[in-house]
């Protein structure tokens, strides 16, 4: 079986989607893989758009949430350019809005606010029980070799998440999906990062985006593509509660409250092994179904 760009080679061109090349003290450009897909994946250039804003902030500030909204589709052939502007430095935060720009127009916009480290009021929800280890969930690689006719989306991107569903994965064929009330993923950066906070971040933000509407799709059972649903994500937001390694192992909770009007809302905890609740996310997107 021909295999995909995966572990450290995929994190390693994943670092460089993040390196963002500066074109002056606010405005950023970035390049996307060249896969064959016909559109950004909204992870990317989220986490784009946290880099170029992260770059304008002292570096003793930690984002702690952003908020985003997916406007157009973005074109991988073409560089993005993010602008930053600086809304305001208090003593305690930072807060920037990024704007991501293909062809004179916007497709992505983010606010993001920064904190310097306080010390503070500290409690979290405890994490979901009996819960199997990753090391005993199936890896992407047993699922598609359960269903082999899904090769060809595996191996259009690399593959620099490790990602380890602990159900059925939303891209089944329909009819093999039962209904979930909730979806869980475990979830890690697949080699290693350097130790900057802000790279962190932008790839947890990255990785966010993978599964979540996945969770509006496994209360009905359905799935994605040919006989299912096809979506795309409208907006984003979380917030990072606590310190933490994207390369290090997170379980993705996440279950959905509402869907209606061919939109689905979907919302997710991140828990660390131990236990820590590292972050929160939320989005809505674009459900519609499609034929066989």
């Amino acid at each position: 079986m021909t295999l995909p760009l995966q572990g450290q080679a995929a994190v390693d061109q994943l670092l460089e989607l993040l390196d963002l090349e500066q074109v002056d003290p606010a405005t950023f450009r970035g390049e996307s893989p060249q896969t064959g897909a016909q559109r950004v994946f909204g992870g990317q250039v989220a986490g784009q758009a946290l880099v170029a804003a992260g770059r304008t902030v002292s570096p003793d500030r930690q984002v702690h949430s952003l908020h985003g909204y997916f406007v157009r589709a973005g074109d991988p052939s073409v560089p993005i350019t993010f602008h930053v502007e600086t809304i305001r430095d208090g003593r305690s935060f930072s807060v920037r809005r990024s704007t991501a720009k293909q062809h004179d127009k916007t497709i992505f916009f983010m606010s993001a606010s920064f904190q310097t480290p306080e010390e503070g009021l500290d409690h979290h929800t405890p994490p979901p029980t009996g819960v199997p280890a990753p090391e005993d969930v199936p890896t992407m690689r047993d699922w598609v070799e359960r269903y082999p006719e899904r090769m060809g989306m595996f191996k259009s991107s690399p593959q620099a998440v490790d990602v380890r569903y602990l159900g059925v994965p939303g891209w089944v064929p329909p009819g093999d999906r039962e209904v979930q009330p909730e979806q869980r993923v475990w979830m890690r950066i697949n080699g290693k990062l350097p130790d900057d906070p802000l790279i962190h971040a932008c790839a947890l933000t990255y990785a966010s985006d993978l599964s979540l509407l996945d969770a509006v799709l496994s209360t009905h059972g359905e799935v994605w593509g040919p006989g299912g649903v096809i979506g795309a994500s409208l907006d984003h937001a979380l917030w990072l509660h606590r310190p933490f390694r994207a390369d290090e192992w997170f379980l993705y909770d996440s279950a959905s409250p509402s869907a209606s009007g061919a939109r689905g809302l979907a919302s997710g905890r991140m828990f660390t092994r131990d236990g820590r609740h590292i972050a929160s996310a939320v989005q809505e997107g674009l459900l519609r179904r499609v034929g066989a």
